[in-house]
């Protein structure tokens, strides 16, 4: 876990901010917001909210009443508490890449399996820089569909130590997570003091939450496990083409997501969520590592202060087909703002390939290597005597050089960031050596950490727990 003590890049006025605070107004309260859950409807309409069909129609200070609720940061316990986590303030938290159904390692681009999942899982946990597993890293095709979450929490809760997002593929699943969770961690009194996952409520933008995230988000906030309340908007497709709309769209979800929560449990722990981009006007593809998407994230920190909640967005997104130029440059465009931003929750730190569709290997080195670098970059400078380094300049007077010197002596060792995956040999050792690309070293170092995985300790009566659960489960889901 990071903290970021460096200013926040704050970007928008107090008349913007004013004026996309009237927007969002404007959007719950004339137009509306659609739940497609009948419990959640219940709820709003008890709570004096107009329901239309499917629809309610908000009193705006209704709803911030209800996200006034939300805690403005929260703890979070990892199985291994040296792994604890904290979701706000200046404490940046790094998770895995989310949700693709294909991998790629090397040339070859395939169908994920449940092996990639468990070999990403043991990325996640070699690299310090990683703080979560995250959710489906790579979605396990040669799993039955029905039960291959269980499989998918078996290998997060013995391969790795480390916090968790819990699966949203429906309320069942949820349920799943929660009681393997219960396991675990001592049962639901121990989860519910101190959360355990966080999970990814999508809105079905534009301005519809549906029944499967809905009856997930019931699950886990009545837990008191937090949700990442997110938009999913890509300007020109699910929402208009101009950030400032994209924004006030973006408002309008997330706060009556949280609203949601607040009614289900109040004070439940929540995040602000943010996935803001836009697609290719010529052939509608989506497009990530965008300008806009760049300056819609660091409006969107901005925001989420304004309203006292912790926030997610940015990551290393791309949009490029394979580990190039591309994918490192569009990559940093969004790390970048998500650091300046100051943002809370990061999903998609390492890993993310071709828009999400793929988790790649060798990517996810490439990631975790930008992802340090920017660690260091966003320390704040230590200044002092010692620093200033006077007397080297006494020791080499004038014309000289400080390699020999007494201060770089005692320094030489760590006073420079050295980067695991960069090469920095002349081009004659470098030709010599093999001629290695960034790329083919980034295979090497995913290998590397492969075989040198050792499994953290787990209670062998909490696994045969956890294994006799996924068992009964699986016969009773059918598989």
């Amino acid at each position: 876990m990071f903290v970021n003590n460096m200013p926040r890049y704050e970007i928008l006025s107090q008349d913007a901010m004013a004026a996309l605070d009237r927007g969002w107004r404007r959007l719950v309260s004339e137009l509306g917001v659609e739940f497609m859950k009948p419990e959640a409807l219940d709820l709003f309409r008890a709570h004096g909210q107009r329901v239309e069909g499917d629809r309610v129609f908000f009193d705006p200070e209704f709803v911030l009443e209800q996200v006034a609720k939300a805690p403005r940061e929260f703890d979070m316990q990892a199985r291994n508490h040296d792994n604890d986590v904290h979701i706000g303030g200046n404490h940046m938290v790094f998770s895995s890449v989310y949700g693709p159904p294909f991998v790629r390692r090397g040339n070859v681009r395939r169908d994920a399996t449940m092996d990639d999942y468990r070999n990403f899982a043991k990325l996640a946990q070699s690299f310090k820089a990683i703080d979560s597993v995250g959710g489906v890293v790579a979605e396990p095709n040669d799993a039955p569909l029905d039960s291959r979450h269980l499989d998918m929490l078996l290998a997060t809760f013995t391969l790795t130590d480390k916090i968790f997002q819990g699966n949203v593929v429906s309320g069942v699943n949820a349920r799943d997570t929660l009681a393997m969770s219960d396991i675990v961690f001592g049962g639901r009194e121990s989860i519910e003091q101190t959360p355990v996952s966080i999970s990814l409520i999508n809105c079905n933008s534009p301005l519809r939450w549906d029944d499967r995230m809905l009856d997930a988000q019931f699950e886990y906030s009545a837990a008191n496990q937090p949700v990442i309340l997110t938009p999913f908007l890509l300007m020109g497709a699910m929402s208009p083409v101009t950030i400032p709309a994209a924004l006030v769209q973006q408002i309008a979800e997330a706060l009556t997501g949280i609203a949601l929560s607040q009614l289900i449990r109040p004070g439940c722990p929540v995040v602000f969520g943010s996935f803001l981009s836009n697609i290719d006007m010529q052939s509608g593809s989506p497009q990530f590592g965008t300008p806009e998407s760049g300056i819609g994230l660091l409006c969107t920190g901005q925001i989420a202060r304004y309203f006292g909640l912790p926030f997610r967005t940015g990551g290393g997104l791309n949009s490029s087909q394979t580990v190039d130029a591309q994918a490192a440059y569009e990559s940093l465009m969004t790390m970048m703002p998500t650091f300046l931003a100051g943002t809370n929750f990061v999903m998609h730190s390492a890993g993310w390939l071709e828009g999400g569709l793929v988790a790649c290997y060798e990517k996810y080195a490439v990631d975790v290597q930008i992802l340090e670098m920017l660690q260091h970059e966003f320390t704040p400078l230590e200044i002092n005597e010692d620093s200033l380094a006077f007397g080297a300049h006494e020791e080499v007077g004038h014309g000289g050089h400080f390699l020999g010197a007494a201060h770089t002596m005692e320094r030489f060792r760590d006073c420079f960031y050295r980067p695991f995956l960069s090469n920095s040999d002349n081009y004659e050792r470098w030709n010599r050596l093999g001629a290695r690309d960034t790329t083919t070293r980034a295979g090497e170092v995913v290998d590397k950490k492969l075989d040198e995985y050792e499994a953290p300790a787990i209670d062998s009566a909490i696994q045969q727990e956890l294994e006799e659960y996924v068992i009964r489960r699986r016969a009773e889901l059918g598989d």
